[in-house]
Protein backbone atom coordinates (compact mmCIF):
# COMPACT_ATOMS: atom_id res chain seq x y z
CA UNK A 1 0.00 0.00 0.00
CA UNK A 2 2.84 2.34 0.89
CA UNK A 3 4.57 1.56 -2.44
CA UNK A 4 1.33 2.25 -4.33
CA UNK A 5 0.90 5.59 -2.58
CA UNK A 6 4.53 6.46 -3.24
CA UNK A 7 4.16 5.75 -6.98
CA UNK A 8 0.99 7.82 -7.10
CA UNK A 9 2.76 10.65 -5.33
CA UNK A 10 5.69 10.58 -7.76
CA UNK A 11 3.27 10.54 -10.73
CA UNK A 12 1.44 13.55 -9.34
CA UNK A 13 4.72 15.36 -8.76
CA UNK A 14 5.85 14.68 -12.32
CA UNK A 15 2.51 15.88 -13.70
CA UNK A 16 2.72 19.07 -11.64
CA UNK A 17 6.30 19.62 -12.81
CA UNK A 18 5.24 19.17 -16.42
CA UNK A 19 2.52 21.76 -15.99
CA UNK A 20 4.82 24.36 -14.54
CA UNK A 21 2.66 27.25 -13.38
CA UNK A 22 -0.41 26.54 -15.54
CA UNK A 23 -2.35 24.85 -12.75
CA UNK A 24 -2.31 22.00 -10.28
CA UNK A 25 -3.36 18.54 -11.45
CA UNK A 26 -7.14 18.35 -11.28
CA UNK A 27 -7.44 21.99 -10.21
CA UNK A 28 -10.05 22.69 -12.87
CA UNK A 29 -12.00 19.44 -12.76
CA UNK A 30 -15.54 20.18 -13.92
CA UNK A 31 -14.67 23.63 -15.32
CA UNK A 32 -15.58 24.35 -18.96
CA UNK A 33 -14.10 27.33 -20.81
CA UNK A 34 -15.84 28.47 -24.01
CA UNK A 35 -13.22 30.00 -26.31
CA UNK A 36 -14.30 31.70 -29.55
CA UNK A 37 -12.01 32.20 -32.54
CA UNK A 38 -11.79 31.97 -36.34
CA UNK A 39 -12.70 28.84 -38.25
CA UNK A 40 -9.76 26.88 -39.68
CA UNK A 41 -6.28 28.18 -38.94
CA UNK A 42 -6.12 29.51 -35.35
CA UNK A 43 -8.90 27.09 -34.44
CA UNK A 44 -6.56 24.17 -35.20
CA UNK A 45 -3.84 24.68 -32.55
CA UNK A 46 -6.37 25.56 -29.85
CA UNK A 47 -8.35 22.38 -30.48
CA UNK A 48 -5.20 20.27 -30.74
CA UNK A 49 -3.76 21.59 -27.49
CA UNK A 50 -7.04 21.44 -25.52
CA UNK A 51 -7.10 17.68 -24.78
CA UNK A 52 -3.55 17.70 -23.40
CA UNK A 53 -4.38 20.68 -21.23
CA UNK A 54 -7.49 18.90 -19.97
CA UNK A 55 -5.39 15.87 -18.98
CA UNK A 56 -3.04 18.13 -17.05
CA UNK A 57 -5.60 20.31 -15.29
CA UNK A 58 -9.07 18.87 -15.67
CA UNK A 59 -10.36 21.95 -17.55
CA UNK A 60 -12.50 21.28 -20.61
CA UNK A 61 -11.74 23.78 -23.39
CA UNK A 62 -14.65 24.17 -25.80
CA UNK A 63 -13.45 25.92 -28.97
CA UNK A 64 -16.23 27.78 -30.80
CA UNK A 65 -15.19 28.66 -34.35
CA UNK A 66 -16.88 31.23 -36.61
CA UNK A 67 -15.93 32.78 -39.98
CA UNK A 68 -13.48 35.67 -39.71
CA UNK A 69 -16.06 38.10 -41.10
CA UNK A 70 -18.33 37.34 -38.12
CA UNK A 71 -15.77 37.12 -35.33
CA UNK A 72 -15.59 40.77 -34.19
CA UNK A 73 -19.36 41.21 -33.97
CA UNK A 74 -20.06 37.79 -32.44
CA UNK A 75 -17.71 38.51 -29.53
CA UNK A 76 -18.97 42.06 -29.07
CA UNK A 77 -22.65 41.05 -29.17
CA UNK A 78 -22.17 38.21 -26.69
CA UNK A 79 -20.33 40.39 -24.20
CA UNK A 80 -22.24 43.66 -24.70
CA UNK A 81 -25.65 41.97 -24.44
CA UNK A 82 -24.76 40.33 -21.16
CA UNK A 83 -25.21 36.85 -22.64
CA UNK A 84 -21.62 36.00 -21.73
CA UNK A 85 -21.66 32.55 -23.29
CA UNK A 86 -18.11 33.24 -24.51
CA UNK A 87 -15.61 33.08 -21.66
CA UNK A 88 -12.52 33.97 -23.66
CA UNK A 89 -11.61 34.68 -27.27
CA UNK A 90 -8.66 34.65 -29.64
CA UNK A 91 -8.97 37.65 -31.95
CA UNK A 92 -7.26 40.69 -33.49
CA UNK A 93 -5.46 42.86 -30.92
CA UNK A 94 -6.58 46.01 -32.68
CA UNK A 95 -10.18 45.21 -31.70
CA UNK A 96 -9.43 45.23 -28.00
CA UNK A 97 -10.14 48.97 -27.68
CA UNK A 98 -13.84 48.39 -28.34
CA UNK A 99 -14.05 45.55 -25.84
CA UNK A 100 -12.10 47.47 -23.20
CA UNK A 101 -14.22 50.62 -23.61
CA UNK A 102 -17.30 48.57 -22.78
CA UNK A 103 -15.66 47.00 -19.73
CA UNK A 104 -15.79 43.54 -21.30
CA UNK A 105 -12.09 42.59 -21.33
CA UNK A 106 -10.19 41.42 -18.25
CA UNK A 107 -6.98 43.20 -17.19
CA UNK A 108 -4.33 40.45 -17.21
CA UNK A 109 -1.40 42.53 -15.95
CA UNK A 110 -1.12 40.90 -12.51
CA UNK A 111 -1.58 37.40 -13.85
CA UNK A 112 1.17 37.88 -16.43
CA UNK A 113 3.53 39.35 -13.83
CA UNK A 114 3.10 36.25 -11.66
CA UNK A 115 3.52 33.71 -14.48
CA UNK A 116 7.18 33.17 -15.46
CA UNK A 117 6.24 30.33 -17.85
CA UNK A 118 4.99 32.91 -20.34
CA UNK A 119 8.56 34.22 -20.69
CA UNK A 120 7.57 37.72 -21.69
CA UNK A 121 11.17 38.76 -22.32
CA UNK A 122 11.25 36.30 -25.22
CA UNK A 123 8.15 37.85 -26.86
CA UNK A 124 9.06 40.47 -29.47
CA UNK A 125 8.93 44.01 -28.10
CA UNK A 126 6.42 45.06 -30.76
CA UNK A 127 3.96 42.36 -29.74
CA UNK A 128 4.43 43.06 -26.03
CA UNK A 129 3.68 46.73 -26.56
CA UNK A 130 1.15 46.75 -29.39
CA UNK A 131 -0.57 43.38 -29.40
CA UNK A 132 -0.96 42.94 -25.66
CA UNK A 133 -1.35 46.37 -24.09
CA UNK A 134 -3.80 49.23 -24.02
CA UNK A 135 -3.28 52.29 -21.85
CA UNK A 136 -0.30 50.60 -20.23
CA UNK A 137 -2.20 47.50 -19.10
CA UNK A 138 -2.00 43.96 -20.50
CA UNK A 139 -5.31 42.68 -21.85
CA UNK A 140 -4.14 39.96 -24.24
CA UNK A 141 -1.54 37.22 -24.58
CA UNK A 142 0.30 36.90 -27.89
CA UNK A 143 0.00 33.65 -29.86
CA UNK A 144 1.07 34.84 -33.29
CA UNK A 145 3.18 37.42 -35.07
CA UNK A 146 1.71 39.05 -38.15
CA UNK A 147 3.56 40.97 -40.84
CA UNK A 148 2.83 41.06 -44.50
CA UNK A 149 5.70 39.78 -46.61
CA UNK A 150 6.38 39.05 -50.26
CA UNK A 151 6.98 35.50 -51.44
CA UNK A 152 8.57 34.62 -54.77
CA UNK A 153 9.65 31.68 -56.87
CA UNK A 154 13.44 31.81 -57.04
CA UNK A 155 13.62 29.32 -59.89
CA UNK A 156 11.06 31.14 -62.02
CA UNK A 157 12.73 34.52 -61.58
CA UNK A 158 16.20 33.07 -62.19
CA UNK A 159 15.06 31.36 -65.40
CA UNK A 160 13.62 34.65 -66.64
CA UNK A 161 16.72 36.61 -65.62
CA UNK A 162 14.71 38.79 -63.24
CA UNK A 163 15.69 40.11 -59.83
CA UNK A 164 13.51 39.99 -56.74
CA UNK A 165 11.23 43.07 -56.80
CA UNK A 166 12.00 45.81 -54.30
CA UNK A 167 9.36 48.31 -55.47
CA UNK A 168 5.71 48.01 -56.47
CA UNK A 169 6.56 49.01 -60.02
CA UNK A 170 9.12 46.21 -60.20
CA UNK A 171 6.55 43.79 -58.77
CA UNK A 172 4.20 44.53 -61.66
CA UNK A 173 7.03 44.26 -64.19
CA UNK A 174 8.03 40.81 -62.91
CA UNK A 175 4.42 39.63 -62.66
CA UNK A 176 3.75 40.71 -66.24
CA UNK A 177 6.95 39.14 -67.56
CA UNK A 178 6.33 35.65 -66.15
CA UNK A 179 2.53 35.52 -66.25
CA UNK A 180 1.23 32.62 -68.30
CA UNK A 181 4.37 30.49 -68.00
CA UNK A 182 4.09 26.90 -66.78
CA UNK A 183 5.71 27.12 -63.35
CA UNK A 184 4.99 23.63 -61.99
CA UNK A 185 5.42 21.41 -65.03
CA UNK A 186 1.79 20.40 -65.46
CA UNK A 187 1.46 21.89 -68.93
CA UNK A 188 -0.92 24.63 -67.76
CA UNK A 189 -0.21 28.39 -67.78
CA UNK A 190 0.33 29.83 -64.31
CA UNK A 191 0.16 33.26 -62.73
CA UNK A 192 2.54 36.17 -62.27
CA UNK A 193 0.89 37.36 -59.06
CA UNK A 194 -1.46 35.92 -56.44
CA UNK A 195 -3.05 38.33 -53.93
CA UNK A 196 -6.20 37.60 -51.93
CA UNK A 197 -8.83 40.16 -52.94
CA UNK A 198 -12.08 38.64 -51.74
CA UNK A 199 -14.60 40.88 -50.01
CA UNK A 200 -15.53 40.12 -46.39
CA UNK A 201 -12.28 38.25 -45.92
CA UNK A 202 -8.82 39.54 -45.02
CA UNK A 203 -7.86 41.26 -48.25
CA UNK A 204 -8.48 44.91 -47.35
CA UNK A 205 -5.14 45.16 -45.55
CA UNK A 206 -3.15 44.83 -48.78
CA UNK A 207 -3.99 48.31 -50.04
CA UNK A 208 -2.30 49.71 -46.93
CA UNK A 209 0.94 47.92 -47.81
CA UNK A 210 1.17 49.93 -51.01
CA UNK A 211 -0.19 53.22 -49.64
CA UNK A 212 1.93 53.02 -46.51
CA UNK A 213 5.22 52.78 -48.38
CA UNK A 214 4.40 56.22 -49.80
CA UNK A 215 2.59 57.92 -46.89
CA UNK A 216 4.90 56.82 -44.05
CA UNK A 217 8.60 57.42 -44.54
CA UNK A 218 9.88 59.06 -41.36
CA UNK A 219 9.41 56.20 -38.92
CA UNK A 220 6.67 54.31 -37.14
CA UNK A 221 5.56 57.32 -35.08
CA UNK A 222 4.68 59.26 -38.23
CA UNK A 223 1.70 57.04 -38.99
CA UNK A 224 0.04 56.29 -42.28
CA UNK A 225 -3.75 56.59 -41.91
CA UNK A 226 -4.35 60.23 -40.94
CA UNK A 227 -2.62 63.59 -41.30
CA UNK A 228 -1.79 64.19 -37.64
CA UNK A 229 -2.10 67.95 -38.02
CA UNK A 230 -5.86 67.83 -38.50
CA UNK A 231 -6.80 64.09 -38.70
CA UNK A 232 -7.66 64.34 -42.41
CA UNK A 233 -7.60 60.79 -43.85
CA UNK A 234 -4.51 60.20 -46.01
CA UNK A 235 -6.67 58.99 -48.87
CA UNK A 236 -7.41 61.85 -51.28
CA UNK A 237 -3.87 61.96 -52.67
CA UNK A 238 -1.58 60.50 -55.32
CA UNK A 239 -0.34 57.72 -53.03
CA UNK A 240 -3.77 56.17 -52.47
CA UNK A 241 -4.63 56.48 -56.15
CA UNK A 242 -1.38 54.75 -57.12
CA UNK A 243 -2.16 51.94 -54.66
CA UNK A 244 -5.53 51.46 -56.37
CA UNK A 245 -3.78 51.33 -59.73
CA UNK A 246 -1.39 48.69 -58.39
CA UNK A 247 -4.20 46.44 -57.15
CA UNK A 248 -6.06 46.84 -60.43
CA UNK A 249 -2.99 46.14 -62.57
CA UNK A 250 -1.88 43.14 -60.50
CA UNK A 251 -5.29 41.54 -61.06
CA UNK A 252 -4.40 41.20 -64.76
CA UNK A 253 -1.60 38.79 -63.85
CA UNK A 254 -3.52 36.78 -61.27
CA UNK A 255 -5.92 33.83 -61.36
CA UNK A 256 -9.17 34.47 -63.30
CA UNK A 257 -11.23 34.49 -60.09
CA UNK A 258 -8.74 36.35 -57.91
CA UNK A 259 -11.38 38.86 -56.79
CA UNK A 260 -13.16 35.98 -55.06
CA UNK A 261 -10.05 34.53 -53.41
CA UNK A 262 -9.16 34.65 -49.72
CA UNK A 263 -5.71 33.77 -48.39
CA UNK A 264 -7.03 30.23 -47.90
CA UNK A 265 -7.28 30.10 -51.71
CA UNK A 266 -4.05 31.83 -52.72
CA UNK A 267 -1.82 29.91 -50.30
CA UNK A 268 -2.53 26.52 -51.89
CA UNK A 269 -1.92 28.05 -55.32
CA UNK A 270 1.53 29.24 -54.26
CA UNK A 271 2.50 25.94 -52.65
CA UNK A 272 1.20 24.10 -55.72
CA UNK A 273 3.74 26.06 -57.76
CA UNK A 274 1.22 28.21 -59.62
CA UNK A 275 2.28 31.72 -58.49
CA UNK A 276 5.51 33.57 -59.22
CA UNK A 277 4.77 36.28 -56.63
CA UNK A 278 2.52 36.35 -53.61
CA UNK A 279 1.69 38.80 -50.82
CA UNK A 280 0.62 37.30 -47.50
CA UNK A 281 1.42 36.79 -43.83
CA UNK A 282 4.07 34.40 -42.50
CA UNK A 283 1.90 31.32 -43.05
CA UNK A 284 3.10 30.85 -46.62
CA UNK A 285 6.66 30.14 -45.46
CA UNK A 286 5.73 27.15 -43.31
CA UNK A 287 3.18 25.90 -45.84
CA UNK A 288 5.86 26.01 -48.55
CA UNK A 289 7.89 23.31 -46.78
CA UNK A 290 4.94 21.10 -45.86
CA UNK A 291 4.97 17.51 -47.23
CA UNK A 292 2.45 18.32 -49.99
CA UNK A 293 4.26 21.47 -51.19
CA UNK A 294 5.55 21.60 -54.76
CA UNK A 295 7.89 24.53 -54.12
CA UNK A 296 10.27 23.12 -51.51
CA UNK A 297 13.69 24.64 -52.16
CA UNK A 298 12.29 26.87 -54.91
CA UNK A 299 10.82 29.78 -52.94
CA UNK A 300 12.03 32.86 -51.13
CA UNK A 301 10.62 35.57 -48.87
CA UNK A 302 11.42 39.26 -48.58
CA UNK A 303 10.32 42.41 -46.83
CA UNK A 304 7.37 43.99 -48.63
CA UNK A 305 8.22 46.09 -51.71
CA UNK A 306 8.46 49.84 -51.25
CA UNK A 307 8.50 53.06 -53.20
CA UNK A 308 11.09 55.46 -54.58
CA UNK A 309 8.54 58.24 -54.18
CA UNK A 310 6.75 59.33 -51.02
CA UNK A 311 3.81 61.56 -50.28
CA UNK A 312 4.09 65.21 -49.40
CA UNK A 313 1.33 65.38 -46.79
CA UNK A 314 0.75 69.09 -47.43
CA UNK A 315 0.38 68.96 -51.20
CA UNK A 316 -0.97 65.43 -51.67
CA UNK A 317 1.67 64.89 -54.36
CA UNK A 318 4.36 62.23 -54.68
CA UNK A 319 7.99 63.35 -54.47
CA UNK A 320 11.25 61.52 -55.09
CA UNK A 321 12.93 60.05 -52.03
CA UNK A 322 15.73 62.11 -50.49
CA UNK A 323 17.75 61.77 -47.28
CA UNK A 324 15.36 64.23 -45.67
CA UNK A 325 11.98 62.74 -46.61
CA UNK A 326 13.14 59.07 -46.67
CA UNK A 327 15.68 58.75 -43.85
CA UNK A 328 15.20 54.96 -43.60
CA UNK A 329 15.30 54.20 -47.34
CA UNK A 330 17.30 51.19 -48.51
CA UNK A 331 19.04 51.81 -51.84
CA UNK A 332 16.64 54.68 -52.47
CA UNK A 333 13.52 52.64 -51.70
CA UNK A 334 11.24 53.46 -48.78
CA UNK A 335 9.96 50.26 -47.19
CA UNK A 336 7.16 50.37 -44.62
CA UNK A 337 6.44 46.78 -43.55
CA UNK A 338 2.87 46.54 -42.33
CA UNK A 339 2.00 44.72 -39.10
CA UNK A 340 -1.41 43.99 -40.57
CA UNK A 341 -3.81 42.72 -37.94
CA UNK A 342 -1.02 42.61 -35.34
CA UNK A 343 -1.06 38.88 -34.67
CA UNK A 344 -3.71 36.73 -32.99
CA UNK A 345 -3.99 36.99 -29.22
CA UNK A 346 -6.12 35.71 -26.38
CA UNK A 347 -8.33 37.81 -24.12
CA UNK A 348 -10.69 36.88 -21.27
CA UNK A 349 -14.26 38.01 -20.61
CA UNK A 350 -14.21 40.28 -17.55
CA UNK A 351 -17.65 38.94 -16.55
CA UNK A 352 -16.76 35.24 -16.63
CA UNK A 353 -16.76 33.34 -13.34
CA UNK A 354 -13.51 33.58 -11.37
CA UNK A 355 -12.67 29.90 -11.70
CA UNK A 356 -13.36 30.03 -15.42
CA UNK A 357 -11.06 33.07 -15.75
CA UNK A 358 -8.33 31.16 -13.93
CA UNK A 359 -8.72 28.19 -16.24
CA UNK A 360 -8.84 30.37 -19.36
CA UNK A 361 -5.65 32.16 -18.39
CA UNK A 362 -3.94 28.88 -17.55
CA UNK A 363 -4.88 27.53 -21.01
CA UNK A 364 -3.65 30.65 -22.77
CA UNK A 365 -0.42 30.47 -20.76
CA UNK A 366 -0.03 26.86 -21.85
CA UNK A 367 -0.56 27.70 -25.53
CA UNK A 368 1.92 30.60 -25.56
CA UNK A 369 4.59 28.79 -23.52
CA UNK A 370 7.65 28.22 -25.77
CA UNK A 371 7.30 24.47 -25.16
CA UNK A 372 4.12 24.58 -27.24
CA UNK A 373 4.34 27.79 -29.29
CA UNK A 374 7.83 27.15 -30.66
CA UNK A 375 6.42 24.02 -32.27
CA UNK A 376 3.15 25.55 -33.44
CA UNK A 377 4.78 28.42 -35.36
CA UNK A 378 6.59 25.87 -37.55
CA UNK A 379 3.32 24.23 -38.65
CA UNK A 380 1.53 25.94 -41.51
CA UNK A 381 -1.93 24.72 -40.56
CA UNK A 382 -1.91 26.57 -37.23
CA UNK A 383 -2.02 30.10 -38.62
CA UNK A 384 0.53 31.01 -35.93
CA UNK A 385 3.69 32.77 -37.13
CA UNK A 386 6.90 33.53 -35.19
CA UNK A 387 6.58 36.18 -32.45
CA UNK A 388 9.28 35.14 -29.98
CA UNK A 389 12.98 35.88 -30.32
CA UNK A 390 13.73 32.20 -29.78
CA UNK A 391 11.55 31.35 -32.80
CA UNK A 392 13.69 33.40 -35.18
CA UNK A 393 16.74 31.13 -34.89
CA UNK A 394 17.14 28.01 -37.03
CA UNK A 395 17.10 24.84 -34.98
CA UNK A 396 15.74 21.31 -34.69
CA UNK A 397 12.10 22.41 -34.71
CA UNK A 398 12.45 24.22 -38.03
CA UNK A 399 14.47 21.31 -39.40
CA UNK A 400 11.78 18.86 -38.26
CA UNK A 401 9.17 21.04 -40.01
CA UNK A 402 11.03 20.44 -43.28
CA UNK A 403 12.68 23.84 -43.64
CA UNK A 404 16.29 23.85 -44.79
CA UNK A 405 18.78 26.21 -43.19
CA UNK A 406 18.89 28.34 -46.35
CA UNK A 407 15.08 28.57 -46.49
CA UNK A 408 14.91 29.44 -42.80
CA UNK A 409 17.60 32.08 -43.16
CA UNK A 410 15.61 33.67 -45.96
CA UNK A 411 12.19 33.35 -44.31
CA UNK A 412 13.17 34.26 -40.75
CA UNK A 413 15.39 37.02 -42.10
CA UNK A 414 12.40 38.61 -43.84
CA UNK A 415 10.38 38.43 -40.63
CA UNK A 416 13.20 39.94 -38.61
CA UNK A 417 13.75 42.70 -41.17
CA UNK A 418 10.06 43.60 -40.90
CA UNK A 419 9.92 43.37 -37.10
CA UNK A 420 13.03 45.48 -36.62
CA UNK A 421 12.25 48.13 -39.24
CA UNK A 422 12.20 51.66 -37.79
CA UNK A 423 9.50 52.45 -40.36
CA UNK A 424 7.11 49.61 -39.54
CA UNK A 425 3.42 50.50 -39.89
CA UNK A 426 1.20 49.97 -36.87
CA UNK A 427 -2.36 48.93 -37.60
CA UNK A 428 -5.28 51.10 -36.49
CA UNK A 429 -6.21 51.09 -32.83
CA UNK A 430 -8.90 53.79 -32.77
CA UNK A 431 -12.44 52.83 -31.65
CA UNK A 432 -14.44 51.01 -34.33
CA UNK A 433 -11.34 50.38 -36.43
CA UNK A 434 -13.11 47.22 -37.59
CA UNK A 435 -15.72 49.40 -39.31
CA UNK A 436 -13.07 51.63 -40.91
CA UNK A 437 -11.21 48.69 -42.43
CA UNK A 438 -13.35 45.58 -42.51
CA UNK A 439 -16.51 47.38 -43.62
CA UNK A 440 -15.89 50.76 -45.31
CA UNK A 441 -12.43 50.21 -46.85
CA UNK A 442 -13.18 46.60 -47.76
CA UNK A 443 -16.40 47.49 -49.56
CA UNK A 444 -14.89 50.40 -51.48
CA UNK A 445 -11.86 48.43 -52.66
CA UNK A 446 -13.99 45.46 -53.68
CA UNK A 447 -16.38 47.63 -55.68
CA UNK A 448 -13.46 49.35 -57.38
CA UNK A 449 -11.71 46.13 -58.37
CA UNK A 450 -14.95 44.65 -59.71
CA UNK A 451 -15.57 47.76 -61.83
CA UNK A 452 -18.68 48.93 -59.99
CA UNK A 453 -17.12 52.32 -59.16
CA UNK A 454 -14.18 54.22 -60.62
CA UNK A 455 -11.05 55.44 -58.87
CA UNK A 456 -12.43 58.84 -57.86
CA UNK A 457 -15.63 57.35 -56.47
CA UNK A 458 -13.50 54.93 -54.45
CA UNK A 459 -11.45 57.74 -52.96
CA UNK A 460 -14.61 59.64 -52.07
CA UNK A 461 -16.27 56.61 -50.48
CA UNK A 462 -13.30 55.96 -48.19
CA UNK A 463 -12.80 59.62 -47.25
CA UNK A 464 -16.50 60.01 -46.47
Amino acid sequence: MKLKNCIAGVAALLATSAMGSYAQAGEFDGVTVNVMTQTGAIQEPLQRRAPDFEKLTGAHINVIAVPFSDLYQKILTDWASGTNSVDAAVFAPQWMVDYIAGGFLEDLSDRVAKDPKIKQDDVGAFFRDFSEKYDGKIYMLTFDGDFHMMYYRKDVLDAAGLKVPTTWDEYLEVAKAVNGKDMNGDGQPDYGSCIAKKRNAQSYWFVTDVVGSMTQSKGTSQGTFFNTKDMTPLVDNEAFRKALDFLNESTKYGPPNELNMDVSDTRPLFTAGRCALNLDWGDVGTLSVAPDSKVVGKWGAAIMPGSKQVLNWDTGKLEDCTKDNCPYAIDGVNHAPFAAFGGWGGGINAHAKDKVKDAAFAFFSYVTDPAQSNVDVTIGATGFNPYRTSQLAYGDLWKKAGMSEDEAKNYLGAINASMSSPNMILDRRIPQNQKYQQVVLDEAISRFLSGQIDKEATVKAVVD
